[in-house]
């Protein structure tokens, strides 16, 4: 398999991702900041790699990685925390560049600050 990000912003996202030569796709679900036993931390910092982390579970147990991210959409509570998301989503993925939409939303718990879907391909 490969993946291609076409024109990279250096953000940790490109323009457009091109998969080739896949086998298996992986649609993950909204993943929130909550725990195993629904705790939700208070910052917004926390939430955002707890999230990600939920994202991290769901790729691993599918056989998976931040490396077979193609598409992700992180929908935000409010569009004030969109500058701590550049530098938070460049520390969790580094340099990988899948395609990436964020959505300013009414987030389904008014203690969930965000939540994040992802495509995989492997």
């Amino acid at each position: 398999m490969r993946i291609t990000p076409h024109h990279p912003t250096g953000l940790a996202y490109a323009q457009a991702c091109e998969v080739s030569d896949f086998s298996r796709l992986l649609f993950v679900s909204g993943q929130v900041p909550a725990d195993g036993e629904g705790r939700v931390p208070a910052d917004y910092r926390s939430q955002y790699r707890l999230a990600w982390a939920n994202v991290q579970a769901q790729l691993e147990a599918a056989g998976m990685s931040f490396d077979n991210l193609v598409k992700v959409t992180i929908f935000l509570s409010d569009r004030a925390l969109i500058p701590q998301s550049k530098g938070l989503r460049q520390e969790v993925l580094g340099d990988r560049s899948p395609a990436l939409t964020i959505v300013i939303a009414g987030i389904f718990d008014e203690a969930w600050l965000l939540e994040i879907e992802a495509v995989a391909a492997a």
